[in-house]
């Protein structure tokens, strides 16, 4: 990876384009992965294909939902004969929504949840040595709205046409009052350590020491 590719990588995760993403998609305290886990440079050679899938939908080493993918091509003069296309398919996948040509500059932006299905599936007609490059970057937050709550998973890939098989949802979790009011102000690091801390207090409280 270049010094050019690694700065478009980090400018994807700065704060203006976090500032910039929060504005276009209404979605509040949007956090960047410092580890970059599956995003970075991706690149497919001729009669490759991704699968239509959703994505993992939480990030457990950072303790956070994932919220946004971001995709940009670097495909200079790539024509529609060589396929590639990004598809965007329902939530029940009885119809792909959208078809994305990976032209050079083109960036995509959509939401990441159980049901956010996408792909390319089609194997890449492009002639050998040309490959299909896109840079994708992923967004968090410290929490989802509690319809899109769903059980973490990993990849869930799914079959066009057949409908998803159920994805369970989230049980609510019942907060201290000092949890909720802070929660949205604070790295779930923090609240972590101190969910720790009280829970140790309270094992000493009816232990009597």
């Amino acid at each position: 990876m270049g010094p050019w590719t690694r700065h478009v990588l980090h400018e994807l995760n700065s704060g203006p384009m976090i500032d910039f993403l929060e504005r276009l998609t209404g979605i509040t305290g949007l956090l960047a992965d410092p580890h970059m886990f599956g995003g970075g440079m991706h690149q497919i050679e001729p009669g490759g294909f991704l699968d239509i899938h959703a994505d993992f939908n939480h990030e457990d080493r950072l303790r956070l939902d994932r919220r946004l993918n971001l995709l940009l091509y670097l495909n200079r003069d790539w024509s529609e004969d060589y396929g590639g296309h990004l598809e965007l398919w329902n939530r029940d996948m009885s119809a792909c929504g959208q078809r994305v040509l990976p032209v050079f500059n083109r960036l995509v932006v959509f939401s990441t949840s159980s049901h956010s299905f996408h792909g390319h599936p089609e194997p890449l007609r492009c002639p050998t040595p040309r490959t299909r490059i896109s840079l994708a970057a992923y967004y968090y937050s410290n929490g989802r709205p509690p319809e899109e709550a769903m059980e973490h998973h990993t990849t869930l890939y799914q079959e066009p046409g057949v409908r998803p098989a159920a994805v369970t949802p989230a049980a609510p979790r019942v907060r201290p009052r000092w949890q909720r009011r802070l929660k949205p102000f604070l790295p779930p690091i923090a609240v972590d350590a101190a969910r720790r801390l009280e829970a140790r207090i309270a094992g000493r409280r009816r232990s009597g020491s």
